[in-house]
């Protein structure tokens, strides 16, 4: 796997986060089978900037804690020989994700670890437009936060 982080915020202290990224985004690819080697891009951004992104691409003129921008959503560039398969890009508000950590009352890496994996599912297809979807997408997130000890506890 070819991870790339970016850090386009100077707010939140990212010290640890590359290591927890990587162990979630390692995982979630283990739990899926996905035995593919991948390109995935992580960027850490402010409030300001996601909500850029959000209302340029989605048109939602507000802050949003995850943002993915999957490169092989219903598209077939083929194969290139020993090429990674580029999943994409996945867009974390660490300020969202530092004010949903003190509102849900677990950890700022919970909260982390939670939005890269539900950002890793989107790359690789998953989505939550319906209530089926939802579930399964929720039993995934679940499943891998649950096999790095990020589990919720039983107050959330």
């Amino acid at each position: 796997m070819e991870l790339y982080i970016n850090n386009e915020q100077d707010i939140i202290n990212i010290t640890g986060l590359a290591e927890l990224v990587q162990k979630v985004i390692e995982t979630g690819l283990e739990i899926l089978q996905v035995e593919d080697n991948v390109e995935v891009g992580v960027t850490f951004v402010d409030d300001e900037k996601i909500r850029e992104l959000n209302r340029d691409y989605r048109h939602i003129d507000q802050p949003t804690d995850v943002l993915s921008f999957a490169l092989e959503e219903g598209l077939d560039f083929g194969e290139i020989p020993d090429a990674p398969r580029m999943l994409g890009d996945i867009v974390i508000s660490l300020q969202r994700a530092e004010e949903q950590s003190r509102e849900y009352n677990h950890s700022f890496a919970r909260e982390v670890g939670y939005l890269t994996a539900h950002g890793l599912l989107h790359l690789l297809g998953y989505d939550h437009q319906d209530e089926d979807e939802r579930q399964q997408m929720r039993a995934l997130e679940e499943q891998i936060m649950n096999r790095l000890n990020l589990a919720r506890t039983q107050e959330e």
